[in-house]
């Protein structure tokens, strides 16, 4: 590059200087000599030499602008720069209809101008101050499968509103023994709308009663009803229920999650991201969870946009998927010209009566409570701090992301330290061993092995290597900070806690 700069200093001159003919020549020539292309070679004669990266960036957004992006980021739970680009109009009017919001003309022009690339990287810093298959219990009735139709993904098409898919989320924490609490998850093929519910146990009469009641919150009637062939789902009740309810009653086909594509992304995007991997067990956990997808139905369904596949094509081994414009639930109920009138206009009065901020607000506080109530048994910790005032949780949107994750169910608890399970293969030699180190501290692990081999044939093998590199390196490094930080006198009490741990596990081995 450095000869190619002295090139084009050399030439640059003398290229100014000729005419058009003259030009050609020397454009040929220089081609010809640093490979470059035609119209580049042209313009690094005309201009001088150039190294990529030195334009300098232009900033047209100023930090007003960034500061109210980050402030309307953390209020709409961290969404990404394209979904967020669309959020953007109707997120700011709710904040300043609610009061939470004001901003100069030029700062309200500059934030609904911005790109989804531009807010994605505006917000890049405060994104870094933040981040085998399971064997059936018992099958289902084969009757019953096979009374119920499959459904698969490329069966949708276009359905009105109203046709769900359906799932369960265990929150069984890090074991599925006992009873816990379940989610029911419904979500709308047509418009993403999704709805939550709690089970305290897995049974099929309370599926049918907790779906019942989520038909009355529904702003659309229940036409369809999808599930996957768990056993909780593939009975006489839940068939029989649908029928009476004049519900199409469907299911995916075996091991095919991509059947259920609409429910099983809800599940880590909403049940997940919400609610986290804690166990949640008994009636205080599951009465926390309902008033917590009380919040997060309206949140979600309001003021989340999503994306929606359009076309999927495949070449060979490649595919290529195209996706609707990013839409929340609400915004793509009142475009479907299938729902009818007063559906949108319940639809839409509702959403002018919620306050984006408070609903955060209180999602927060409620995760804090479930949290509370799932770490209990464990930490032996009272109730938290009380929530924060609407006040205090807006004034805190702006630097909420230089404390990292906020979500308090996004915490994950403490893995206990695993104790040693096998007994120690040199709790014998092990003061042995400690002197010959003592003596000769630059021998190496094999070569301590094999004095130890040679003294006591038969009785440690060569596997054994690995387990006495890890002890001379625990004793290298205590020597190493005796020679830098000088003697402390705990050096024999060490190899006195040393012979003594070698005693104890002699013991067990004899005994074992």
């Amino acid at each position: 590059m450095a000869t190619r700069d002295e090139l084009v200093a050399a030439v640059a001159a003398r290229y100014a200087g000729s005419g058009r003919a003259e030009r050609g020549l020397i454009l040929d020539e220089f081609v010809a000599i640093t490979g470059h292309h035609r119209k580049h070679a042209g313009r690094l004669l005309r201009g001088g030499p150039a190294r990529p990266g030195q334009r300098r960036s232009r900033r047209v957004y100023d930090d007003a602008v960034r500061e109210a992006l980050t402030v309307l980021w953390e209020a709409s739970d961290r969404i990404c720069g394209k979904r967020l680009r669309v959020l953007l109009p109707g997120l700011i009017e709710a904040m300043e209809r609610h009061g939470h919001l004001s901003l100069a003309p030029e700062v309200r022009a500059g934030l609904l101008a911005m790109s989804a690339a531009t807010i994605d990287r505006a917000l890049a810093g405060a994104r870094e101050g933040g981040r085998g298959r399971r064997r059936r219990r018992s099958p289902p009735s084969a009757a019953v499968r096979r009374s119920v139709p499959v459904r698969t993904f490329s069966d949708w098409g276009t359905p009105v509103p109203g046709y769900v898919e359906a799932d369960l989320v265990a929150h069984s924490g890090p074991t599925s023994r006992g009873s816990y609490v379940q989610t029911l998850v419904l979500t709308d093929i047509a418009t993403g709308w999704t709805e939550c519910a709690p089970l305290l146990v897995r049974e099929q009469v309370l599926v049918t009663e907790v779906l019942n009641e989520v038909r009355k919150v529904l702003p659309f009637p229940l036409l369809g009803f999808d599930t996957d062939n768990d056993s909780v789902f593939m009975n006489e009740t839940v068939r029989d229920y649908c029928a009476a309810a004049g519900v199409a009653f469907t299911r995916c086909r075996p091991y095919r999650q991509n059947d259920q594509a609409h429910v099983e992304q809800k599940n880590g995007a909403v049940v997940r991201r919400m609610v986290g991997y804690r166990r949640l067990e008994g009636l205080e956990a599951a009465a926390a969870l309902a008033e917590l997808y009380r919040l997060v139905r309206l949140f979600v369904n309001v003021f989340q946009p999503s994306f929606k596949l359009a076309e999927k094509t495949r070449d060979g081994a490649m595919v290529r998927k195209r996706y609707h414009a990013p839409a929340t639930p609400y915004a793509r109920l009142l475009a479907d010209e299938r729902v009818p009138a007063e559906v949108k206009e319940r639809v839409a009065k509702l959403a002018t009566e919620l306050d984006p901020v408070r609903l955060l607000a209180d999602i927060r506080a409620a995760q804090a409570r479930l949290v509370e109530i799932a770490d209990r048994p464990s930490s032996g910790q009272g109730a938290p701090p009380g929530a924060p005032t609407l006040q205090e949780f807006l004034a805190g949107l702006r630097t909420a992301w230089q404390a990292g994750e906020v979500r308090p169910t996004a915490k994950p608890k403490p893995t206990a330290k695993r104790d040693r399970r096998r007994p120690d293969p040199f709790v014998v030699v092990t003061a042995q061993l400690r002197d010959w180190f003592r003596a000769e501290p630059w021998r190496t692990s094999r070569e301590l092995l094999e004095r130890l081999r040679a003294e006591v044939p038969g009785t440690y093998p060569e596997t054994l290597l690995r387990t006495l590199q890890r002890r001379l390196k625990a004793w290298r490094a205590e020597l190493a900070r005796q020679m830098v930080f000088g003697g402390d006198g705990d050096t024999g009490a060490r190899d006195q806690g040393d012979e003594a741990t070698g005693a104890g596990h002699a013991a067990t081995a004899n005994r074992n």
